[in-house]
């Protein structure tokens, strides 16, 4: 069986998955704490970075990156426009296509991730439950990552205008990317839905498919999410 180390609360693991559920993939699941930086696991991944997986003959790969490429690679489902033709789960379509597919995940995975994620997980969560640091949050970097939050839910209300999904009318690892992002935050209460109506309607699309339900079932230890998090209709 395929093994992810990841932490419940890593938007990246978050992400990947979402992509292995929609690939149809068991997984078994091994917990790793981000800021723990054991010596064991720094062996399987020199970075320190999370996720990684484990194929079944023990080969390792590292991150969401690759993970990802790897996911597309190896697994295809049948096409469900009638036509029987395999495509790729996670980067469907042209390489027009294929391209905006990984700018958008580059965007969530790296700009989203830098300027509002971080601040709000790291603040919030790794700074409480760390051995070390302040155990108080800043309330500059969470005031930072919130306004930025805002920026970044526009932007998903200008993609989702034209589109049923971030990148077009098919589901993608862009939308995958994305909610493993803003899960992370839900699940911190740190989403004004009331305020992005077109994003919120797209996450309610993307939370209600069977990928997502093990998120929902996340429950951090002395850190329960917010009432809504479960819910499929907000």
């Amino acid at each position: 069986m395929l093994r992810l180390i990841h932490y419940a609360l890593c938007p990246f693991s978050r992400s990947i998955r979402l992509a292995l559920g929609e690939c149809a993939m068991i997984v078994e699941l091994e917990e790793e704490r981000p800021w723990a930086w054991r010596r064991d696991f720094l062996q399987l991944n020199p970075a320190g970075t999370l996720p990684v997986l484990i194929e079944r003959q023990g080969f390792i790969i590292s991150g969401t990156y690759a993970i990802s490429e790897f996911l597309a690679e190896t697994q295809q489902k049948r096409s469900r426009n009638g036509d029987g033709q395999p495509h790729d789960v996670l980067f469907p379509g042209s390489a027009g296509d294929r391209a905006e597919i990984r700018r958008l995940t580059d965007w969530f995975h790296n700009k989203f991730d830098q300027e509002s994620s971080r601040y709000l997980l790291e603040e919030k969560v790794y700074q409480r439950f760390a051995d070390f640091g302040r155990r108080s949050p800043d309330p500059d970097l969470i005031r930072a990552g919130r306004t930025n939050l805002r920026y970044h839910l526009s932007y998903i209300c200008h993609l989702v205008e034209g589109r049923k999904w971030l990148a077009g009318d098919i589901l993608s690892f862009a939308d995958l990317a994305a909610g493993g992002h803003l899960s992370v935050l839900d699940y911190l209460g740190e989403v004004p839905w009331e305020e992005f109506p077109q994003a919120k309607q797209w996450y309610v699309l993307l939370k209600s498919r069977p990928s997502f339900r093990p998120l929902l079932a996340d429950r951090l230890p002395g850190m329960p999410p917010q009432r809504h998090y479960a819910e499929l209709d907000c």
